[in-house]
């Protein structure tokens, strides 16, 4: 697909500078960019490199004045980064639309219905009555279970697992590999010393907006549901327990696990690798750094860090004190001796 400036300004309420007939078909790293590349400029570490740029057009912020001749196109608008991310998701949509059909082989039940201009890859199996909405998207190799309901614009992409009776708003993105309704981890100590597993006839809710990453499980509830609410962006491998309740818009990163029946505030900000134990309540706006190990409830606007964690500030304050441990430890020593000496 091939666009000008003129129409790429248009999408992005913006103004040309240069020739609005340049055409562009594919984007670009402002250093890499090329003859028909789009790229943009929004760092100013970057702005060296707009003069030498071979790229067609660039977006910039309206405040960019060049200090030399360029040869590249500009389109200035009010922020050029989330400019040039909103043109990304226009792009990645308009690439998926193209997306139509059904291939074979693949299986659909008999009783299934789905919307309009549904896509369905090869090898993927659509279980009794489930629902699809329209604009949906499922990759090949993709698995979805009997009872299932999926809103519009929705994109399964290759390999990912919807389990029976779970329930997937609009207008979500479910990576690779992901597995949506395995069982919880369940299981009852008996008299003999092993195991009695506890059945998790439970589902999960994910509602509208969500994007899930490649490899992460968000397991369905011993009873009720695991719910993912409006907004939510999780990573990559990241293990989401049964009966555990995420806020609107909360973001985890990769690698993070939540056990079971915890539950998250809205506009939460979690990093990477952080362990949260199970039936905790975590507030709204809560900030947890990475690695963190969270044993205890949380309030509102919290940040920590640490394992086990605690205030961010009382942390970087104690985070002086344990790297000289060794020699506090020594210096202690040192007056235990001389105060011996004395008496």
């Amino acid at each position: 697909m091939k666009f000008t400036a003129e129409q790429i300004a248009g999408i992005l309420e913006g103004e040309v500078v240069g020739d609005p007939n340049a055409e562009v078909f594919k984007l670009s790293k402002i250093e890499e960019g090329t003859n028909g590349s789009l790229t943009f400029l929004a760092n100013p570490k970057y702005a060296h490199f707009i003069y030498s740029t071979e790229a067609t057009i660039t977006i910039v912020n309206q405040s960019f004045i060049p200090e030399s001749e360029i040869t590249t196109t500009l389109i200035k608008v009010e922020d050029a980064y989330l400019s040039f991310s909103k043109l990304l998701e226009f792009y990645d949509q308009a690439r998926k639309d193209s997306k139509i059909g059904i291939e074979h082989p693949s299986v659909i039940s008999s009783n299934v219905k789905y919307g309009e201009n549904l896509f369905l890859g090869s090898f993927s199996y659509i279980g009794m009555n489930v629902r699809l909405g329209n604009n949906v998207k499922i990759y090949p190799n993709c698995y979805v279970g009997d009872n299932v309901t999926i809103g519009d614009n929705v994109t399964l992409f290759a390999g990912a697992k919807v389990y029976a009776d779970c329930i997937i708003g609009s207008n979500c993105v479910i990576h690779s590999g992901v597995i949506i309704g395995a069982d919880g981890f369940g299981f009852a100590p008996n008299k003999e010393g092993s195991y009695n597993k506890v059945p998790q006839i439970g589902n999960v809710i994910i509602e509208d907006y969500v994007d899930i990453g490649a490899g992460t499980t968000v397991d369905r509830a011993t009873m009720g549901s695991t719910i993912i609410r409006k907004g939510v962006k999780l990573d990559n491998q990241i293990q989401i327990a049964h009966n555990v309740e995420i806020g609107e818009n909360t973001v985890i990163a990769a690698q993070t696990g939540v056990a079971g029946s915890t539950k998250i505030g809205k506009h939460c900000v979690i990093g990477g690798q952080v362990g949260i134990a199970g039936h905790l309540v975590i507030g709204d706006n809560v900030r947890i750094q990475a690695q963190a190990g969270v044993g205890k409830n949380i309030k509102d606007e919290e940040i920590i860090q640490g394992s086990p964690s605690f205030a961010y500030g009382d942390y970087n304050k104690s985070y002086v004190h344990f790297k000289n441990l060794p020699k506090i430890v020594h210096e202690l020593d040192e007056l235990k001796k001389s105060i011996n000496k004395n008496n």
